[in-house]
């Protein structure tokens, strides 16, 4: 199967993954509730009211550290004929982790200090909120992997 990153940053197909990641995340942040909820909500409007278009920055930035990361599990799935969103979520801590490794790196190199003090705060219950992200993550990449064949 095709590498992950070569299917993603593909330059016909990168502005509808970004636009997907973009939705993903709005989705994610939207269905959290109570106080967490109150408090990845305003992180969020902080992070957003930065700069316009922040947040698609900054997946376009991470596309292809992301799809690196995620290319084990959807090349397992692939090995093992099943479907990405079943394999990746049944694989949803490992998933998380190498999700969370990215952010992780790029966090301490990060020089606004009001994105930096946000994750700071978040990032103890992010495994959390990663793993329950996993679903909606794994659909995105089927959905916009739907096409490749095995044999290219």
């Amino acid at each position: 199967m095709k590498p992950l990153p070569a299917i993603l940053t593909d330059p016909a197909r990168r502005p509808k993954v970004l636009d997907d990641c973009v939705d993903l995340l709005n989705a994610e942040v939207e269905s959290k509730s109570g106080l967490t909820g109150i408090a990845i909500k305003g992180a969020y409007a902080v992070v957003k009211a930065v700069k316009p278009g922040f947040v698609r920055i900054a997946f376009d930035d991470m596309l292809e550290d992301f799809s690196k990361r995620l290319d084990p599990f959807f090349q397992k799935a692939h090995a093992d004929a099943q479907p990405v969103a079943a394999s990746m979520t049944a694989r949803a801590s490992e998933a998380a982790d190498a999700l969370l490794g990215i952010t992780d790196e790029r966090a301490t190199r990060a020089k606004n200090t009001a994105v930096k003090k946000a994750y700071d705060k978040l990032r103890p219950m992010a495994k959390k909120h990663v793993e329950a992200a996993i679903p909606r993550v794994s659909q995105m990449i089927e959905k916009n992997t739907a096409d490749i064949q095995d044999d290219e």
